[in-house]
């Protein structure tokens, strides 16, 4: 049974948003959702973006696995007209899992075959695919690479957390090596070849993936970092400013993108009670971007904007706004009625999660009117997600709606929006957790449990769910919540 969310119609869930103090609007027409748009020299058919989602399901070489062909069969098919490609590491060392596609000769086929699949499916379902566009995202995994982190920079609020020598249970600490300037300075070469590869395998964009906490957002907070990548915000923003000018030098023309965490905020734990409270922390908090220093509780967007508008000059067209933390603070990403089994009950109502989203995002648009901009958080609203964004597209809140969650358990919501039909209610997500749940298995002889939907793609992950929960000890039905 659902904890938060109750609303049998529209008016339930604003007059609840009223009573919380939040100023939500719904648009039943979807007429503002399916206005083509301009993303750098193309044309974009219609305002839903299909947020990139890691399927854990790539082979150990890091080329995709045939789940992971079959996922984007289904995004293709499903009429969302902005795929934006899960993480692919630009380093095998790079990887938060072992099963994360990497950039790399060996595996430039398998992308290949993602872009492939991708077009032809949505050819077959919906005629041509001229403003389709599929990007991939680029990343570097930092402090949650696999097997050794790589920090860069000392964080008395993740560092704690941070186990960087399993054998012993050895957390980060002040003698933790940080990745040295000359170590940044040949990852740019990396990024640099990894962009030519995505390009040539056929991705109409890539995304330089600075959200998360992954290394490319804590370079934006390495204010205590010595050297040309830390301290200021000048050297802060040196690596992705680089990188884009390297990029877009090699591809002029071609779109190039980033997934930026706005507001890293502080890492949550789970209290006595069982729901989340904010960890120790001292202020003024510094090694946190996007957030005040005085109340870390709060968004400060002053260096996001002014890093937005470096990267807009850059030539970057494309921006998809996130916050928070998936290990630390995952509420913040993504608001839920319940945690996976190693998390933390809220520690809000989700409608303040999901407004949280939509008031930066809408700070983001408004600031740069003619950038492309991708807002997150609507799964949660579930038969409401579509009718948010649509309010948010007509009112300029916004260019993108990106569905992520939900996308996994109703891949054709675009296609059944545009032929007039609702939702199907039997496959709208609830957040219930299970695509993160099956995320943090990890005990089988591939050290990761590939993740979809179990309750609403049965036939395929209903067998992995079951496996993954036998194994760990927990009852199978565990997170039967419905």
């Amino acid at each position: 049974m659902s904890r938060y969310f109750r609303y049998k119609t529209g008016a339930d869930l604003l007059d609840e948003a009223r009573a919380l103090g939040l100023a939500m609007t719904l648009e039943s027409d979807p007429e503002p959702l399916f206005r083509p748009i301009a993303v750098g020299p193309r044309t974009v058919g219609n305002r839903l973006a299909i947020q990139p989602m890691e399927g854990c399901d790539g082979d150990p070489d890091g080329s995709p696995g045939e789940l992971t062909y079959r996922r984007y069969n289904r995004f293709g098919a499903g009429g969302v007209k902005l795929i934006w490609g899960e993480a692919a590491a630009v380093i095998p060392e790079a990887r938060a899992n072992p099963r994360q596609l990497v950039v790399s000769p060996a595996t430039e086929g398998g992308l290949s075959r993602i872009v492939e699949t991708t077009r032809k499916a949505h050819r077959e379902a919906l005629g041509a695919d001229d403003d389709l566009l599929v990007g991939l995202q680029l990343t570097h995994s930092g402090r949650y690479s696999i097997p050794r982190p790589i920090l860069a920079q000392h964080d008395p609020l993740l560092d704690p957390r941070t186990i960087v020598e399993r054998s012993t249970g050895r957390i980060a600490g002040p003698d933790t090596p940080l990745i040295s300037d000359g170590e940044l300075d040949r990852l740019q070469d990396r990024y640099v070849e990894a962009a030519d590869l995505a390009f040539r395998a056929g991705f109409d964009f890539v995304d330089l993936k600075q959200c998360h906490r992954y290394l490319l957002c804590e370079l934006l907070s390495a204010r205590t970092r010595p050297g040309k990548y830390g301290g200021p915000l000048e050297n802060r923003t040196r690596f992705i400013r680089e990188v884009i000018g390297r990029i877009r030098s090699a591809h002029p023309g071609r779109i190039i993108a980033t997934r930026l965490n706005v507001f890293d905020g502080v890492p949550y734990q789970k209290g006595p009670d069982g729901v989340g409270v904010p960890g120790p922390f001292v202020v003024p908090v510094t090694s946190a971007w996007g957030t005040r220093p005085d109340d870390p509780s709060e968004p400060e967007l002053t260096e996001p904007l002014t890093l937005i508008n470096q990267l807009r000059e850059l030539g970057v067209t494309l921006v998809n706004v996130s916050i928070g933390n998936p290990y630390a603070s995952p509420h913040l990403l993504r608001p839920f009625e319940y945690p996976p089994p190693d998390g933390y009950e809220a520690p809000e109502h989700p409608l303040i999660g999901v407004d949280r989203h939509f008031r930066l995002t809408a700070a983001i648009q408004a600031a740069f009117p003619d950038l492309a901009v991708v807002g997150s958080g609507y799964s949660w609203l579930q038969a409401f997600a579509l009718e948010a964004g649509a309010a948010n597209v007509a009112a300029g809140r916004v260019s993108f709606v990106g569905i992520g969650r939900g996308a996994l358990s109703q891949p054709d919501f675009g296609r059944r929006l545009a032929a007039g039909e609702p939702l199907d209610r039997r496959r709208i997500c609830r957040t219930f957790s299970y695509c993160t749940a099956l995320m943090r298995s990890k005990h089988n002889e591939l050290g990761q449990y590939a993740t979809g939907c179990p309750p609403f793609d049965k036939a395929v992950y209903g067998p992995i769910w079951d496996e993954a929960r036998a194994g760990s000890g927990a009852p199978a039905d565990e997170a039967s919540r419905e």
